[in-house]
């Protein structure tokens, strides 16, 4: 949950869906994996341990800056960094297997803070951490540019150079294994300061535990979709 949207967006403190979805998938002990950059998850808090007492639930947290006015300007409306490390930390203490996804790092942007994001994800108990480079997939890309050339308006042909240049020319490559880390002398740079920083933390080859599938209980009578 969480992969295209946000499974917490500011509806879901009146809508409650997503935690009743977390009580069908509790009832039924169904597996299930959250991405999410709101507080709010925290809500759920009671429902997430108990399915973790049964190894059915795992937590990213998506961290794309530590620096809380570019938050601002990039992702209006969200949970502060600071918010988003208690977030990382209440978890681990209820005892959620709890990653961070580093997303989306952006070249001269947030690049420079991989080191900074890493440490402090740590130290606040991420088990995990991955990231993905900027994306531009069709109508992204000039929305991606006008933001830019409201923010960052000396920096915007620097960014999207450093983009063309991880992605063959382009300014998105939808081939698999290429679009979520890039390819060439910028995406090489990313990905092995991504790496240094990870093994210094002993975490080089740190993955979350892989969730149960053998406890699920078929609900009594199985709906029918006919």
């Amino acid at each position: 949950m969480g992969t295209n949207t946000d499974p917490y967006q500011p509806a879901e403190r009146e809508k409650r869906i997503t935690r009743e979805i977390l009580e069908i998938l509790l009832e039924h002990r169904h597996p299930v994996s959250l991405v999410t950059k709101g507080q709010l998850i925290l809500r759920d808090l009671d429902l997430l341990a108990q399915l973790a007492r049964h190894e059915l639930v795992s937590v990213h947290v998506s961290v794309t800056t530590l620096d809380n006015a570019l938050k601002t300007k990039l992702e209006p409306r969200t949970a502060a960094p600071a918010a988003r490390l208690k977030v990382i930390r209440q978890l681990r203490e209820a005892g959620v297997p709890t990653g961070v996804m580093v997303a989306p790092v952006i070249p001269f942007i947030n690049d420079a803070e991989i080191e900074d994001i890493i440490a402090a994800s740590v130290a606040a108990g991420a088990q995990s951490l991955a990231y993905i480079l900027l994306r531009l997939p069709l109508e992204v890309a000039p929305m991606f540019r006008d933001w830019l050339e409201q923010h960052y308006p000396l920096k915007t042909e620097r960014v999207e150079n450093a983009i063309r240049s991880a992605r063959g020319g382009r300014l998105y490559q939808s081939g698999w294994g290429q679009r979520m880390v890039g390819s060439g002398a910028v995406a090489e740079m990313i990905a092995s300061r991504f790496q240094r920083a990870l093994k210094k933390h002993g975490l080089e080859n740190a993955t979350l535990p892989v969730l149960r599938t053998d406890l699920f209980a078929v609900p009594d009578p199985q709906a029918s979709l006919f």
